[in-house]
């Protein structure tokens, strides 16, 4: 049974209504509980999440291409990774109330998987591959049209590029090399903490970056080894 309040909710913020709401049931049930509750025949959603996935590849891959026709086949990719991966989906699933509607075994429950960061990044990938059974993409591309695009728009996944991920593929494409990132100093007072970072290849150091993070500081420090390699990011 759908709960009440998820039928409400996709109403009334994104204007969905099933016409078969045991998919949505079925995009809402954990493996724990369908294991839990044999006896009710009732199916989890990790068939949807398979599905899901690819229809969320496919349809935000058409999105980049047509919202960004200057942007190279590397800066594409990189930029859909950034979206279509566990952090980002699991804050769109919050942002849309589904952790509150998943239903759990109890073991589950009592783990606080319920705020999961890979169980609510399933969860979004198994409404998506149900909304696309029961109204086809255009209802998928409308739903991220309300979610997910509106972020790609205000710039925030061109805003980030993974520069570690781009050093790694170019320094290890003849094989294996050991990189490393090592902390070199941190200053400021703890609202304002300053890091910088040290990338070496084998030993030798290739660039240095600081940042408010310690990630920022390493993607930066990345950056400067691919402008020394003279690779094109």
């Amino acid at each position: 049974m759908v709960d009440a309040g998820l039928l409400t909710e996709l109403c009334e913020r994104y204007d969905i209504t099933f016409k078969n709401p045991a998919l949505l049931d079925e995009a809402f049930t954990h493996s724990s509980y369908a294991n839990e509750h044999q006896n009710l025949g009732i199916h989890d959603n990790e068939r949807l999440e398979f599905l899901g996935d690819a229809v969320l590849e496919l349809t935000v891959s058409d999105y980049l291409y047509n919202k960004y026709p200057d942007l190279p086949e590397g800066k594409l990719t990189r930029m859909r990774a950034e979206i279509v991966q566990t952090r980002s989906f699991s804050a769109f699933a919050k942002e849309a109330n589904f952790d509150k509607y998943i239903k759990l075994g109890r073991g589950e429950e009592k783990s606080g998987a319920r705020q999961r960061a890979t169980l609510l990044e399933d969860l979004f990938e198994a409404f998506n591959g149900a909304l696309y059974l029961d109204q086809g993409k255009a209802a998928v591309v409308k739903f991220l049209s309300q979610t997910v695009f509106p972020k790609i728009d205000s710039g925030v996944f061109l805003t980030f590029m993974d520069h570690k991920t781009h050093l790694q593929e170019y320094l290890q494409q003849n094989g294996a090399v050991d990189i490393a990132y090592n902390l070199l100093d941190e200053s400021g007072a703890a609202n304002q903490r300053q890091f910088t970072v040290a990338v070496t290849v084998n030993g030798e150091l290739l660039g240095q970056g600081s940042g408010s993070s310690k990630k920022s500081a390493e993607q930066a420090a990345a950056a400067q080894a691919l402008q020394k390699l003279h690779v094109a990011d």
